[in-house]
C-alpha cells in the first residue's frame, strides 16, 4: 500500500528499525576505530601491509555493492524486498565479524591472507545486510518529517551501540585477556558483540514495514537504473559527501587509537584520571561503584595501562555528547534550516575543531578532551540526516525519472561508506609508517608527528571536501516539500 501525506510511522516501529543500526554499528565501529590497531598491535602485521588489505577489498566491493542493490530492488517476498535481506545474513554477519577479529597461528604471508579473505568476506555480507536495511528506511514512508524522525531514532540506537564499541572495547579486552592486545581478549570481546548484533538484527527483521512500491508500470532495468542514478546530481553529491566523510571518520577513528597510545602523556592522562575517580589502588578496598566500573575494566591501577580507560572514556564522553546532539538538535535544526544547510555549518566546524587536536600538547588532557566534546556537539546533528537525505535522493529521482530503485541508489552510498572505510584506514597506515611508526614501542618524534597528523589536520582538510560536496547538492528545503507532494498526488491517482 503506498502512502498518504498524512501517513505515520509509529514510534514502537521506528524504535525497532533503529536496533538493525545498532546492531551494524556493533561491528562497523570495530572495523573503523580498531580494525587497523588490531592488525598492527594484536594480529602483528605492518601497518602498510594492514593498508594494503583494507584498499583490496574496495575492488570486490566494485562489484558486490552494485549487484546488491540490483539483487535487493528485484526481490519478491511476502515480507517485501528489503526486509527479507536482515533475516537471511544476520547469522553470517556475526560469524565472519568474529572470524576477522580471530588470530590465528600463521606466518607473517598466511596473516596477510587469512585478514585479506576474512575481511573481504564480512564487507560482502555488510553489503548484503546493510543495504537492505539503509534502503528500507526509503520505503517506510514517503513523509520527509517521519523520515528525518525515523533517522533520528534510528542514530539513537546507533550512538549508543557506538558508546558501547568505543567506550568497552578495550576495557573489555583487557578485563578478558590481560592487556589490550591479548588475542584471546579480542576473541571474547567481539563474539559478545556478534551474538548482541544477531538478536538485534533479528528483532528488526519482525519489526519493520514496507509501504512504498516503485510505480505500477515500472519496467525492471539494471541498464536504466544505472542511467537513473549516475545522472542524478544529487546523487552524485551525496556519493562525495559519504566517501569523505567516512575516510574521514575511518582515519581519524584509527589515528585516534594511536594517539591515545602512543603521543598522550602517560602521566598526566594518569592524573587525569585519577581526578574523575578511574584510579584504583591495586588490592585496596572499594566502594559499590567503583566495583561495578571495574567489572568492566574501567579502572586503572598504574600509569602504564591508561591506555584503554582513557581513550575508552575519551570515547565514550564524546558519544554522549553526540547522544544528547543527535536527540536534541538534529530533527529541529533541519526542520527550520533544511538538511543541507545544517550539514554545512556542522561539517564545517567539526573540520575546525578537528584540526585544533595538531596544536594542543600532550600533557593538556583537559583540553584534549574539551576539544573532543566541541567536536561532537558540531558533528552530532549531521548524523540522521546522511541517510535521510539519501531517501529524499531516491524520492527525487524517481520525481524526474518516473522510475524508482531504492535498493540501488542506497547501494552507491554504501558502496561510498565502505570505500571510505577503507580508504581511511589505508591512509592512516600508509602515513604512519612513512612517517617511522613501529607498534608496541617507544615513538620516534618523526612517527608522533605522523600519527598526530592522521588525528587532526588530514581528517580536517578530508571533512572539507564533504562541505564543498554539499554546496552541490541541489535539493533545498522547498524542493523536497514539493517532490514530496507531487509524488504523493502520483500515487493517489494510480490507486484510483
Amino acid at each position: 500500500m503506498n502512502p498518504t501525506p498524512s501517513q505515520k510511522v509509529s514510534f514502537r516501529e521506528k524504535v525497532g528499525y533503529s536496533l538493525g543500526d545498532g546492531s551494524a554499528n556493533l561491528i562497523f565501529q570495530m572495523m573503523m576505530m580498531f580494525q587497523l590497531f588490531f592488525y598492527t598491535d594484536v594480529f602483528g602485521i605492518k601497518a602498510s601491509a594492514a593498508g594494503m588489505i583494507l584498499l583490496a577489498a574496495r575492488f570486490f566491493d566494485a562489484f558486490v555493492d552494485p549487484a546488491v542493490g540490483i539483487l535487493a530492488d528485484r526481490t519478491n517476498t511476502k515480507w517485501g524486498k528489503y526486509r527479507p535481506w536482515l533475516l537471511w545474513t544476520a547469522l553470517p554477519f556475526a560469524v565472519f565479524f568474529v572470524l576477522a577479529f580471530t588470530t590465528p597461528d600463521l606466518s607473517e604471508r598466511g596473516k596477510i591472507i587469512y585478514a585479506g579473505v576474512t575481511y573481504i568476506l564480512l564487507m560482502s555480507v555488510y553489503s548484503f545486510n546493510n543495504t537492505p536495511y539503509s534502503s528500507l528506511s526509503g520505503v517506510m514512508t514517503s513523509d520527509i518529517n517521519e523520515r528525518t524522525s525515523i533517522s533520528s531514532i534510528r542514530f539513537v540506537t546507533a550512538t549508543v551501540a557506538t558508546f558501547v564499541v568505543q567506550g568497552l572495547t578495550l576495557p573489555l579486552v583487557t578485563k578478558f585477556g590481560g592487556s589490550p592486545v591479548s588475542s584471546k581478549g579480542w576473541l571474547w570481546t567481539v563474539s559478545l558483540f556478534a551474538v548482541a548484533g544477531l538478536v538485534l538484527m533479528i528483532i528488526t527483521f519482525f519489526s519493520a514495514k514496507e509501504r512504498i512500491t516503485p510505480p505500477v508500470n515500472q519496467k525492471t532495468s539494471v541498464r536504466q537504473d544505472f542511467k537513473d542514478v549516475c545522472s542524478s546530481r544529487p546523487w552524485r553529491a551525496m556519493f562525495v559527501l559519504t566517501l569523505f566523510l567516512f575516510i574521514t571518520l575511518a582515519m581519524w577513528g584509527s589515528g585516534m587509537s594511536y594517539y591515545f597510545n602512543y603521543v598522550v602523556d602517560k602521566d598526566a592522562l594518569f592524573a587525569f584520571l585519577g581526578s574523575v575517580g578511574l584510579v584504583g589502588i591495586e588490592g585496596g578496598a572499594m566502594g559499590a561503584g567503583h566495583t561495578f566500573l571495574d567489572a568492566f575494566g574501567l579502572i586503572v591501577y598504574e600509569p602504564s595501562k591508561v591506555f584503554a580507560v582513557g581513550f575508552s572514556l575519551f570515547n565514550m564522553i564524546g558519544q554522549v555528547v553526540t547522544l544528547a546532539g543527535v536527540i536534541l538538535l538534529s530533527q529541529s535544526l533541519s526542520g527550520v534550516f533544511g538538511k543541507r544547510n545544517v550539514f554545512i555549518v556542522c561539517l564545517s566546524f567539526t573540520a575546525l575543531f578537528t584540526a585544533l587536536f595538531f596544536a594542543v600538547p600532550p600533557d593538556s588532557i583537559k583540553t584534549i578532551f574539551l576539544l573532543n566534546i566541541l567536536k561532537n556537539v558540531a558533528y552530532a546533528p549531521t548524523i540522521p540526516l546522511l541517510w535521510a537525505m539519501m531517501g529524499d535522493v531516491a524520492d527525487h529521482s524517481e520525481w524526474v525519472n518516473h522510475r524508482r530503485a531504492t535498493g540501488f541508489v542506497f547501494a552507491g552510498i554504501v558502496f561510498a561508506l565502505k570505500a571510505g572505510l577503507g580508504f581511511g584506514a589505508a591512509i592512516c597506515g600508509g602515513i604512519i609508517e612513512s612517517f617511522g611508526f613501529a607498534a608496541n614501542t617507544i615513538q620516534s618524534d618523526s612517527a608522533v608527528v605522523g600519527i598526530k597528523l592522521t588525528a587532526s589536520l588530514i581528517p580536517a582538510a578530508t571533512f572539507a571536501i564533504g562541505v564543498i560536496a554539499l554546496f552541490f547538492y541541489p535539493i533545498s528545503k522547498r524542493l523536497n516539500e514539493q517532490v514530496q507532494a507531487e509524488l504523493n498526488a502520483r500515487r493517489m491517482s494510480s490507486k484510483q
